[in-house]
């Protein structure tokens, strides 16, 4: 096991402490740190890691790939080495940095997966909505994730007064920091109503600084609870292998697109910061496509 000490020691401590990392990212580096010291070791007798040159740390990198490690994580411990070695650089321990040429491997992007309209469609006519309250509230969760794209950490901070009835839209605080304004369907406007009309009759009238999805006891929702709900609804119809919040997302995208949706206005309407998080839905669309020419062809 590495002794972190001298540079190794200030590297940790720069990325603590001037980086600002997580314990989490910390650890992660350590423990790559500690596997390429001890590659160094075993193949070629180094004990610091500062004489290593490129062909040392090339020799790692297919040792990695070897072991069947994915692209993700090849890459993820080669970013630590580049980390380490730029340290060096500017350190002045080393005077060329040997990750210079190094090259990251292709990853092969999967698509996400998606609900079929046939199934997401049995979901919302077969939920129970005779529960009061709760089965309101239910509908309601699984209603607004899939017919406006917001996602989890997004619904969960909605509060009533960004809910507008009358222009038929609600404003959704994202990433960044940054509002969008997502127009509301009429029917989901209609059930919103009678959401609200069920939220009254339980706690008294709405306050506008209320939050829009909450407990049984009128406290904020959790991630958790809507995790549950979303996996209890879908178990029974749905054949995706993650069912989860933010599969209803993707499928709110994927169902836009297959119907003919701008490009633009699906990344607008998911709060996306460039279009390239958003092309990936194409390719379930491409996908689509094929099936129907391959079925449909006769020359396929």
């Amino acid at each position: 096991m590495i002794q972190f000490t001298g540079m190794l020691f200030s590297f940790i401590a720069y990325l603590e402490h001037e980086k600002r990392a997580s314990p989490h990212t910390v650890l992660a580096y350590k423990k790559d740190l500690e596997q390429f010291q001890d590659f160094l070791l075993r193949s070629f007798d180094l004990e610091d890691l500062a004489a290593a040159g490129h062909a040392e740390v090339r020799a790692w990198m297919i040792d990695l790939i070897e072991q069947k490690l994915t692209a993700t994580t090849v890459n993820r411990k080669m970013a630590t080495i580049r980390s380490y070695y730029k340290f060096l650089l500017r350190s002045g321990e080393v005077d060329k940095n040997p990750t210079f040429k190094l090259r990251s491997l292709k990853k092969g992007r999967s698509l996400p997966e998606f609900i079929q309209r046939d199934e997401i469609q049995t979901v919302l006519e077969e939920m129970n909505y005779s529960a009061g309250f709760p089965g309101q509230r239910d509908r309601i969760v699984m209603e607004f994730l899939y017919l406006t794209g917001v996602r989890l950490s997004e619904l969960l901070s909605i509060k009533w007064q960004d809910i507008n009835l009358y222009k038929d839209e609600v404003s959704v605080l994202g990433k960044r920091k940054k509002y969008r304004i997502i127009p509301l369907t009429r029917s989901l406007k209609t059930n919103l109503i009678s959401y609200r009309k069920e939220f009254e009759e339980r706690f008294s009238k709405v306050e506008e600084s209320d939050y829009f999805i909450v407990r049984n006891s009128k406290e904020q929702a959790y991630p958790m609870m809507i995790y549950r709900i979303v996996r209890e609804h879908l178990d029974l119809y749905v054949q995706a292998t993650k069912r989860s919040p933010h599969l209803l997302r993707h499928t709110f995208a994927t169902h836009l697109l297959n119907k003919g949706a701008d490009l633009n206005a699906v990344k607008d309407l998911l709060g996306h910061s460039s279009l390239a998080a958003t092309q990936v839905y194409t390719h379930n669309s491409i996908e689509k496509l094929k099936a129907v020419f391959e079925q449909a062809h006769p020359k396929a």
